[in-house]
């Protein structure tokens, strides 16, 4: 075969790419392709960080396609009709690409699959949605012996990692569009896109004397530390790969000197087969983008006062944690997993707002935002998803942050407002005497809110809302 099209959607990354591998080993000339798609980028759910992220990590790999003598071509316009247009341009004999499985991905695939050669190979995970099922065929709805077969099938020696090519020959004169000229508007203060840059951090997060990955069971819920390996960007656009992260905490797990150094690679291996096990729900179900996965939980009697969900996305609502997380959100596009699950917590059984009010506002924010990774997040902290928390577990804000920011250190930066009070009463400032609050200049009510809910009063409430629907 003479001619291939690499088309690239969620996979901005040299190694590791099996559509690429495929490409490169199959075809004399390999086109790389990216196309704009209006549906994608005009989506109210996409969030400009995001996007921003995208066009500069689209820039990162043009270069590296340079470096292999390639280039990257970018082509506005439907999928179907772009493809078609390229393959008749070049006489292409096939268009291969990595899988996804949200919703509208396979729609579109499949269109694009009546009318054109199109190969999927490999996908935004290591496991097909397909490949762990129950005995009976059906698949699995709660996380741990889901992930107990998923390891059974994924073991360490059978993951077999693609390098990149060492060279890519693309045909000359392809008509390419440019990129957006905003592409650099945004400035991300947390995450540089590309490929480069999630290399670098894998290498940092699982190397050293003393690894991040080693302490990771102890630090990854403290809000004050980098504890984290900050890869979601990253595994979001495929500028890394599921395969690479898996390996590495299989290596990890292998090298560990010790108990704690082992419990801490298989807890960041199970935060990935979690990542799986959702991609795997959204595949099966897709209807939980729309409604609730429990039937018994899809009539909550919702609040949704609009005020206090505005007052929920600015970080004013009185409750430091809360406000610290959401203020991290609008500023860097990224929350820390656990404020993630304290917030999400905070709107839907504090507030009684719809949790879909909540995903929605991630998407339009996250730069790692994700269909599975964000809806399993959110009916899991609502209660409403497959292996859900109970729906009376309900995160205490005060006592979340006192426990994963015990000094106050997380509430200080993101709101300043409080960056003079004490660590007594960082988390309940409004507790604190009225002559204190005038000697830091910071008075509850006029500098910083009062609670707008009281949460035992709130938790009540949240039980016999959803009692109400048994």
């Amino acid at each position: 075969m003479d001619t291939a099209i690499w088309w690239i959607r969620r996979d901005l990354r040299l190694n590791d790419n099996q559509a690429l591998t495929n490409a490169v080993k199959n075809a004399g000339h390999v086109i790389p392709l990216f196309i704009i798609d209006p549906q994608i980028i005009n989506s109210p759910n996409m969030s400009a960080m995001r996007l921003s992220f995208l066009w500069q990590g689209l820039e990162k790999l043009d270069g590296g396609l340079r470096a292999l003598g390639s280039e990257l071509i970018i082509r506005r316009g439907l999928p179907s009709e772009v493809l078609t247009q390229l393959v008749e341009e070049t006489d292409a004999g096939v268009i291969y690409a990595e899988a996804d499985y949200s919703p509208h991905a396979m729609q579109r695939d499949q269109e694009v699959a009546d009318q054109l050669p199109l190969e999927l190979v490999g996908g935004p995970g290591v496991s097909h949605p397909e490949a762990v099922l129950k005995q009976d065929g059906t698949p699995y709805l709660v996380y741990t012996p889901y992930s107990r077969a998923w390891k059974s099938i994924y073991k360490a020696d059978l993951i077999k990692l693609s390098p990149a090519p060492e060279l890519i020959t693309t045909p000359q004169g392809i008509i390419s569009h440019a990129l957006p000229s905003e592409k650099n508007a945004i400035h991300n203060h947390a995450f540089e896109s590309g490929e480069e840059v999630a290399q670098i951090r894998l290498k940092e997060f699982i190397s050293g004397e003393q690894p991040p990955i080693s302490q990771y069971a102890d630090l990854r819920n403290r809000m004050d530390l980098d504890g984290t390996a900050r890869l979601s960007p990253y595994l979001r656009f495929g500028m890394i790969s599921a395969r690479e992260c898996v390996s590495a905490a299989y290596q990890a797990l292998k090298e560990a000197p010790d108990d704690p150094a082992r419990k801490s690679a298989e807890t960041w291996l199970n935060e990935l087969i979690w990542r799986e096990f959702y991609i795997t729900i959204l595949y099966h179900y897709p209807e939980v983008l729309k409604q609730s996965f429990r039937e018994d939980l899809r009539d909550i009697s919702w609040r949704n006062d609009e005020q206090e969900f505005d007052a929920w996305c600015e970080g004013q609502t009185g409750y430091p944690v809360v406000d610290a997380a959401m203020r991290q959100l609008k500023y860097l596009g990224w929350m820390h997993n656990r404020a993630r699950m304290i917030v999400a917590s905070f709107l839907v059984k504090d507030l009684l707002v719809d949790w879909r009010w909540g995903e929605r506002w991630f998407m339009q924010h996250l730069v790692d935002g994700d269909p599975a990774a964000n809806n399993g997040g959110w009916q899991w902290t609502a209660g409403t998803g497959m292996d859900a928390a109970p729906y009376f577990r309900i995160f205490n804000p005060i006592l979340q942050g006192k426990k994963h920011d015990p000094n106050g250190d997380f509430v200080r930066r993101w709101v300043p407002e409080l960056a003079d009070v004490p660590t007594k009463y960082v988390h309940t400032p409004w507790m604190m005497p009225p002559e204190l609050q005038g000697q830091i200049n910071c008075i509850i009510g006029r500098d910083y809110p009062q609670p707008i809910v009281d949460h035992g009063f709130a938790r009540q409430r949240a039980l016999a809302a959803y009692k109400q629907t048994n």
